[in-house]
């Protein structure tokens, strides 16, 4: 999991990092979104110039990339209201506010939704932040840090956290690379 969690980062900052005309791409040997691609497009997985000097901005926060990239927090933020993963209204750069990466918390958006978590609980867990005053999450949501899967047990019990977190995942992935795409 921290492997997938790792690769999606690094996925998502060389989309986003300004000036890089990447794409995702499917590896043979790990599936899930793969390394940059040198400027002649070739797939060979190994770390170029352009991975080597992206990598600083792979620990941007959400609110650095929207910031950014504007066209990118519009389209996105629309793709997730008209899913009604986003309430009309609500702001992508507040709601992911305090995860570590836009991946992140778009897939925890999705997972939220999946499985009908509050989204302020899902978020407390996984960014350590005290829950919403009149929020109706567990007590001690937001007393640390956790991983999707590890946010997953402790809000949806019965439910498979691994599935569950590799769907939502997925899920985030495609809408970012849709919204990448059209900005």
């Amino acid at each position: 999991m921290k492997r997938l969690m790792l690769l999606f980062t690094v996925a998502l900052f060389v989309a986003f990092y300004p000036g890089s005309k990447t794409a995702f791409a499917q590896q043979g040997h790990g599936g899930g979104p793969g390394l940059s691609h040198g400027p002649s497009g070739s797939s060979h997985g190994a770390m170029n110039s352009s991975s080597l000097g992206s990598q600083a901005a792979a620990s941007s926060s959400p609110n650095e990339v929207l910031t950014r990239n504007t066209k990118l927090d519009s389209t996105l933020t629309t793709k997730l209201q008209s899913k009604n993963l986003l309430p009309a209204g609500t702001d992508l750069k507040s709601a992911c506010s305090g995860f570590r990466n836009l991946g992140q918390c778009v897939a925890a958006i999705h997972v939220s939704h999946n499985l009908n978590i509050p989204f302020a609980c899902m978020k407390a867990d996984m960014t350590g932040q005290v829950p919403a005053t009149g929020s109706q999450c567990l007590a001690g949501s937001g007393s640390s840090k956790l991983s999707l899967g590890k946010s997953i047990q402790a809000l949806a019990p019965n439910a498979n956290s691994k599935e569950e977190a590799a769907k939502g995942t997925k899920e985030a992935d495609g809408d970012l690379k849709e919204a990448e795409s059209t900005s």
